[in-house]
């Protein structure tokens, strides 16, 4: 298969257009991508200015006389890494719910897949609308949707769950969403990608400190007072080496989704279907499979994430360096809905798999800090933290409740918190 370099990707192209506000040229750039893999002649093309599209582009428009949706995702060195896109034919084989694309194609650089259109909303979109006007009885009907994904998912989980070897383990692609950001190509044996371009050597600006990061990656940090174990560069060395994708084949494979998060997902009254499957594959590591939406689903919202400049009208945050630790104090917590839908993850999902892993043999013994890291690595690695840095979204706050939650998601607490007390009430007997 024959490779577009990076500097010509289409798709990198289309995206670096639409980040600039370019947005008619990002259109011409995907209708002829459209055009040259498909044959479709498309037009009344529209860019979706998207919040939740931090590695991808969507959008919609019309060929053939049919209204049609597109979507993408893009990574760095695409062309350097290994595994398929888009599988989504072996999702809906094994029971999910899934959205099946009408044209696929697969190349890197190329990669993009196209739906007919839907009017349903997305779940990201619903849930977006309960995190500040929710009420008991709306809540209630997301809820119900989540218990029945849930439920779906599960049964998936616990029928596909087998041994699987370390070359099947490396070969997954959604090692692009956690270790493999950390790389940079061609220097496999040194933290680097995301992690290097993002934060070393970098200047941090928090609300009532600015921080090198020679200095902040050697502090503990306190949240609300609660005292977190490891450090900012301990937490990055530490998923470095632990999520190696060929070490994590010591907790089976399931067949997943990988990238689950609710703006890939339809809301359709009353279920809900899933949607671009790029990391998706049959042999994906037990222990990442729910993290994305454990994550990105919870733990990213209200706001502080995908629309940070938006945080500072609902939380405030202030940092200081106070014996020798970085406290951050912030009046942020996830909504009512986004704590029901976590402990619905937990008790539906992530307790009956950690059984079924321990029963079966296949529970390494540091599950907990595997689970841990890869959580960590969501917010850190899908954009840069770092407030008002060129081309970035995050503000002083936003970074401030970013870092404070990334930490708390990696490193164990003095007392219990949100995410603690569930891993406790999950942990098999």
């Amino acid at each position: 298969m024959q490779v577009e370099p990076e500097e010509k990707s289409p798709v990198a192209e289309a995206r670096r257009l639409a980040k600039a506000g370019r947005t008619d040229e990002a259109a011409t750039v995907v209708g002829r991508l459209l055009a040259e893999e498909f044959g479709l002649a498309a037009r009344d093309f529209k860019i979706n200015a998207d919040i939740y599209s931090l590695n991808s582009l969507n959008g919609t428009f019309e060929a053939d006389g049919a209204p049609l949706f597109f979507k993408f995702h893009q990574e760095e060195n695409e062309g350097a890494m290994a595994g398929e896109y888009y599988r989504a034919r072996l999702l809906a084989d094994a029971g999910l719910p899934v959205d099946l694309p009408i044209h696929a194609c697969a190349t890197p650089g190329r990669q993009i897949l196209v739906y007919r259109r839907r009017t349903d909303p997305r779940f990201a979109d619903v849930l977006r609308e309960l995190d500040f006007a929710g009420n008991a009885g709306r809540n209630a009907k997301a809820l119900a949707a989540e218990r029945s994904l849930n439920e779906r998912t599960m049964e998936v989980y616990r029928r596909t769950l087998h041994p699987i070897t370390s070359e099947q383990s490396a070969a997954e692609p959604v090692h692009r969403l956690f270790h493999e950001r950390l790389v940079t190509p061609g220097r496999p044996d040194r933290l680097g990608g995301r992690f290097a371009s993002f934060y070393e050597g970098k200047e941090f600006a928090l609300p009532g400190l600015t921080i090198a990061w020679t200095e902040l990656k050697g502090l503990p940090f306190t949240v609300n007072g609660i005292g977190y174990s490891r450090t900012l560069g301990q937490l990055f060395d530490e998923a470095f080496a632990r999520l190696e994708p060929r070490r994590l084949a010591d907790n089976g494979g399931v067949t997943a989704h990988g990238d689950a998060h609710n703006a890939n997902v339809w809301f359709t009254k009353p279920e809900l279907v899933l949607f671009d499957p790029a990391f998706a594959g049959s042999h994906v590591p037990a222990l990442l499979a729910e993290v994305k939406t454990t994550f990105h689903n919870c733990f990213a919202h209200p706001v502080w994430l995908y629309e940070p400049r938006k945080a500072v009208e609902h939380f405030a945050a202030r940092a200081a360096v106070v014996g020798g630790r970085l406290s951050i104090e912030t009046d942020w917590r996830p909504s009512d809905v986004r704590l029901g839908l976590l402990q619905l993850k937990f008790e539906q999902i992530w307790r009956p798999l950690l059984v079924e892993l321990a029963a079966r043999g296949i529970l390494p013994p540091d599950w907990r800090r595997v689970v841990k890291l890869a959580l960590f690595l969501c917010p850190t690695l899908v954009m840069n933290l770092r407030a008002n840095v060129e081309g970035g979204s995050h503000i002083a706050t936003s970074s401030a409740i970013g870092f404070a939650t990334a930490v708390a998601m990696g490193a164990e607490p003095d007392r219990p918190d949100t995410l603690s007390s569930l891993l406790d009430a999950v942990t098999p007997g």
